[in-house]
């Protein structure tokens, strides 16, 4: 018989009444067989993070990457010593030319830093010197479904703990009422038909289930099943849940799987979402000037700003990894069109959230996090006029912003050539993301392992550089 089983027989045969505070208490805290309890590794510069994931592939060209001498190649085909010959998607890899398609929006330089930005980020552009700008991110995946799938988890293939999963299990949660990873899907103005998100981006793959995210939805109950069903008072979902948690532990003691042990602790913070998540999701007590901060869509639930806004409160209330995808940034065609509205989502939440943040003293140890999955192509996809273009995926580089915990505001890092097609200089890669992520939350990428089919997997794989230029 495996010892641990025997060791949990023997724990719970001498405690009173099967399950007692105690047990129920080191089940709750419980990592699983093999599992070691991970620990800082460095001073931590940030408890939480807040992810803000722009699903579809936002145009690094018309937001953030000034490219001025491409007005005057406007048509002109991308040259070869440019493409290289990179892998192209089946979009646009039989196209006979490849059309140079400036931006038509104008940009300025905001701040001290003297960032370039769009005129398509009225708000955001106030709040220059709060971020940090990666110009050169990368990544191998070139259609959304695995890029946005590496970025979540650290591999293409679905199947492995998502970022948010990782950090709960290795940090756990400040708040025992509340999930340590929470999730909201908003979708944009820009392209409604943009690709799908799975519940699968934010699992937990092979760690425990406990530490998936919980995703809140705008619609019905915020959490599934959050309310008593018709008939049944609290005083019956107490006795309900403690009877179903004796025949858990019955199976446990039996078999020693750990996943009841985790479903064991599910039911128990089902129970106390039921008081927590109410209370969290009612805007009622927020003064009318948060809303005025955060933008009119605040007061609409499920939109970009409102889940800006219950970030804000979740981070208040010690949750360790909100992320919030806005879907509509795939644009292929009709961008002008497309991505004003797109934009215009998220610009003054965005800049709301970073005020919010720093008015309440939490901004200094909260990671905000803003970008997707890849970049778009200074190619024009379909026809070019001068009113009207569209852009294909581009992994080779693209743009990311990052503030708070750790990081060093004001800055930009890294750089593209004349048509933000190639990265110039200080490339940073996926991985290279997620080991500063962690690095600034005091966790050493190469060792947050979970043992798993005799092997050690972590979020990084075997790779990954921590952007030592960009921290605090």
């Amino acid at each position: 018989m495996n010892p641990l089983e025997m060791t949990r027989r023997y724990f719970f045969s001498r405690t009173a009444q099967g399950i007692g505070v105690a047990a129920l208490a080191s089940l709750l805290e419980e990592r699983g067989r093999g599992e070691e309890l991970p620990s800082l590794h460095f001073p931590a510069k940030a408890k939480r993070v807040i992810y803000l994931f722009q699903s579809g592939g936002p145009s690094q060209l018309d937001l953030f990457d000034y490219k001025p001498d491409l007005a005057n190649r406007f048509g002109s085909d991308l040259p070869d010593s440019v493409r290289r010959g990179q892998r192209l998607t089946g979009m646009t890899a039989t196209q006979a030319s490849f059309p140079t398609a400036p931006t038509k929006y104008s940009f300025a330089q905001y701040g001290q830093s003297g960032a370039w930005m769009s005129e398509l980020l009225p708000h955001f552009s106030k709040k220059a010197d709060k971020v940090c700008f990666i110009k050169s991110m990368h990544t191998e995946a070139i259609n959304h479904d695995p890029a946005v799938t590496f970025f979540q988890t650290g591999f293409q293939l679905a199947g492995r703990p998502s970022i948010g999963a990782w950090l709960a299990y290795g940090l756990g949660s400040e708040n025992k009422d509340l999930p340590a990873f929470v999730v909201m899907v908003s979708q944009g103005s820009g392209n409604p038909a943009d690709q799908p998100l799975y519940d699968r981006l934010w699992g937990s793959g092979f760690l425990p289930t406990k530490y998936q995210g919980v995703k809140f939805r705008s619609i019905g109950d915020p959490v599934l099943h959050i309310n008593n069903p018709e008939g049944l008072d609290a005083g019956a979902r107490r006795q309900f849940i403690d009877d179903v948690v004796a025949l858990n532990q019955m199976k446990l003691e039996e078999i020693g799987d750990p996943e009841i042990a985790t479903r064991i602790a599910q039911y128990e913070m089902a129970y106390r979402m039921q008081s927590s998540v109410p209370e969290l999701i009612d805007l009622s007590k927020e003064p009318a000037k948060a809303f005025d901060l955060y933008g009119p869509d605040s007061r609409k639930p499920g939109t970009f700003a409102a889940n800006c806004l219950l970030a804000r409160r979740l981070a208040e209330r010690g949750v360790r990894f909100v992320q919030l995808f806005h879907r509509g940034w795939d644009q292929h065609n009709k961008l002008p069109s497309q991505i004003p509205g797109q934009a215009r989502d998220v610009d003054q939440p965005c800049a709301a959230l970073l005020t919010d943040l720093e008015e309440r003293g939490l901004l200094e140890d909260t990671l905000v996090v803003w970008g997707g999955e890849f970049g778009r192509t200074v190619y024009c996809q379909g026809k070019l006029t001068k009113e009207d273009y569209g852009r294909d995926h581009h992994p080779r580089c693209f743009t990311m912003w990052l503030a708070g915990g750790g990081i060093k505001p004001g800055v930009t890092y890294g750089a593209t050539d004349d048509y933000s097609y190639n990265i110039a200089e200080n490339p940073v890669h996926v991985h290279d993301l997620h080991a500063t992520i962690l690095r600034c939350l005091g966790i050493d990428h190469t060792r947050l392992t979970f043992k798993y089919q005799g092997r050690h997997f972590r979020l990084t794989d075997v790779h990954g550089r921590v952007v030592q230029e960009i921290l605090a």
